[in-house]
Order: C-alpha cells, then structure tokens, then sequence
C-alpha cells in the first residue's frame, strides 16, 4: 500500500509538478541573484499644528465670508452718493447752483 502511495505521489509530482530542466528553465538558472536592495527609511507623517497657534494674522479681506447684508448697504450707500454728485454736477452746469457746502458761512476760509 506504502508504495502504491508513492508512485502515486510521484506521477502527480512528475506531471503536475514544476519543471527540472527545458529552455526556460536553464535561461532562469544563468540569471544572478539580485542583490538586496535597502530597506526605505520609514516616512513619519507630519506633526499636527493648531490653526490658532499660527504666528500670521489672518486677513480678514481675504474671507469669502462676507455677509451679504453688508455688501447691499455699502452698495446703497455708494449708489446714493454717486446720485448726490451727479445732482450737483447738474445743478451746477445747468442752473449755476453750487451746492458744495464747505464754504458755507465763510469756514473754509479761515
């Protein structure tokens, strides 16, 4: 039984088994070994840091945050002014009217 066994193992090794000589084989045989490369030095990752720990201010200008609240009243206001101008401007051309009140009373004067 012992031997039946093995001639068993053996036929399955001899056809199912790896190769011992052929083109291929004797090709790999004549290669040299490759030699060890180094091991990479282990990367470390970075050192967390706290945004508020920063020594930099942040610029405020710089934000997309802005309330747009904001933005409309600052555009009314500038819409409002250029009105005010162009009336005087008009005013002025047309009707002689100077309504520049700097010099009122004689205090841009002094």
């Amino acid at each position: 039984m012992t031997d039946l066994i093995r001639a068993l193992f053996l036929w399955v090794r001899l056809v199912f088994g790896t190769r011992r000589g052929g083109r291929h084989r004797a090709r790999t045989a004549l290669r040299a070994a490759p030699a060890p490369t180094p091991a990479p030095a282990p990367v470390q990752p970075p050192t967390p840091r706290s945004p508020y720990a920063l020594d930099v201010p942040l610029d405020g200008c710089a934000s997309a945050l802005v309330r747009p609240y904001l933005l409309a009243d600052e555009q009314r206001q500038e819409r409002a002014r250029q009105r005010q101008r162009r009336l005087a401007m008009v005013l002025a051309a047309d009707f002689g009217i100077d309504l520049d009140i700097r010099d009122l009373y004689g205090l841009g004067v002094a």
